[in-house]
């Protein structure tokens, strides 16, 4: 099964043209997977080597938010990086449904497939922002085959599904698509932006958008209510969480509801935002390490 066209045309060109060097890289990892009974091919970043390490990206993201740390954890793991189902450079028919449900079972169809080529029995886990929502929920689904997990600065973990009911689903996806507000919205994930946004982060933010049926897979998916809960009941796994003491999207009541599900399993860091495995990857990858 071919993957889709211009999807893949977007990853080829940019593993030539980022200006993030270690984007290009992370882009030139990818392969096209078929997943069945799920149709069409599936973008995964596949790197390194050792037990296998399933990594999470978060909301309207993609594979490449983990440009800076992949290279640290490659040293000791086989990382594999899906775009989340919906999300990054996945294929999007019109009419599809895009919903929690849907990333789930992609999930783990992706999960089977790994375990499958590296011959592991287990993995690791990582998700990011509300890609820390679906790593808790698939390590429920699959708790003899995750071994451990690390959020970084999860959303999604408490509160409720809330459905955004059309119109509204559609004007925010375009609205979410404005090259203004992607830079807004970029330079909120860092914690110094004036510093640390520049054209190679924003050109990363929004490559995916260029992805036909970016703006109805995501109004789709906020009219679904996308993930809420997700933090209860605790899987059975150890689960850590890594968050960045100047976050600007996560809550403090997000944080305090985070706070009362692990207790001491939360490190705090200073100077750091909402993407710690960007603003500070390597103690990102240490700490897994340890």
């Amino acid at each position: 099964m071919q993957a889709p066209p211009q999807n893949r045309a977007l990853l080829e060109r940019a593993s030539r043209t980022l200006l993030d060097p270690l984007g290009q890289r992370l882009a030139a990892a990818v392969q096209w997977w078929e997943l069945a009974p799920l149709a069409g091919a599936w973008p995964v970043a596949v790197l390194g080597e050792g037990p296998p390490l399933l990594l999470l990206h978060g909301f309207d993201s993609s594979h490449l938010e983990y440009r800076r740390l992949a290279p640290l954890l490659a040293e000791r793991h086989q990382l594999f990086i899906p775009d989340l189902h919906g999300f990054g450079f996945c294929p999007r028919p019109v009419g599809g449904r895009y919903t929690p449900e849907a990333v789930l079972v992609h999930l783990e169809r992706v999960l089977e497939a790994v375990l499958e080529r590296s011959g592991a029995p287990r993995l690791g886990l990582i998700g990011a922002s509300m890609g820390g929502a679906a790593a808790m929920e698939l390590a429920r689904r699959r708790p003899q085959q995750v071994e451990r997990l690390l959020l970084l600065a999860p959303a999604g973990l408490s509160g409720q599904p809330m459905p955004v009911p059309p119109p509204l689903n559609q004007l925010g996806a375009r609205f979410l698509g404005l090259p203004v507000i992607r830079r807004g919205l970029c330079r909120t994930a860092f914690a110094q932006p004036d510093r640390d946004v520049g054209p190679a982060e924003l050109e990363i933010a929004s490559l995916h958008l260029a992805c036909p049926n970016w703006a109805g897979a995501l109004a789709s998916f906020a009219r679904s209510g996308g993930f809420g809960g997700s933090g209860s009941p605790l899987p059975p796994q150890p689960v850590d969480v890594i968050w960045g003491h100047d976050d600007r999207i996560l809550s403090r009541p997000q944080k305090q509801a985070v706070e009362s599900l692990l207790g001491g399993h939360i490190t705090e860091l200073e100077g750091c935002g909402h993407l710690p495995h960007i603003d500070q990857p390597t103690t990102v990858a240490r700490l897994w390490h340890a």
